[in-house]
């Protein structure tokens, strides 16, 4: 149950900081791009990828893990898991695999997103 709540505590935070700083960024660089997104998904995936390395080059509680990773960057952005997930494809020999994984998660997740607006589709 621990972790359950690490997780959601770590998520509250993470989809606040990005609600956050995605509408700063937005309004400072203006319409006509989804900046405010796409600075969250990059400064997510770096924050990954530094958390990650540094997990893995120290020894912290699996907590702190569920906590920052899970929680803070899950709410933060999912787009950094998949980073995530692809880099570690790839770097363990699958770049097939990460290669699949990337497009076919690119690809469903736009049409599934189009079917379920298609019932609202005017």
């Amino acid at each position: 149950m621990i972790n359950v709540l690490l997780v959601g505590c770590g998520g509250f935070f993470g989809a606040a900081l990005r609600y956050l700083i995605s509408m700063r960024v937005q309004a400072a660089l203006g319409p006509g791009f989804p900046w405010g997104t796409f600075f969250v998904n990059i400064a997510g995936c770096l924050l990954i990828g530094f958390l990650s390395g540094l997990f893995l080059a120290r020894s912290f509680h699996p907590s702190a893990g569920l906590l920052l990773i899970t929680g803070v960057l899950g709410g933060f952005t999912t787009f950094s898991s998949f980073g995530l997930e692809t880099l570690n494809l790839i770097s363990t020999g699958r770049v097939g695999t990460a290669l699949l994984y990337a497009f076919s998660s690119l690809a469903a997740g736009l049409f599934a997103v189009w079917i379920g607006r298609w019932p609202f589709a005017g």
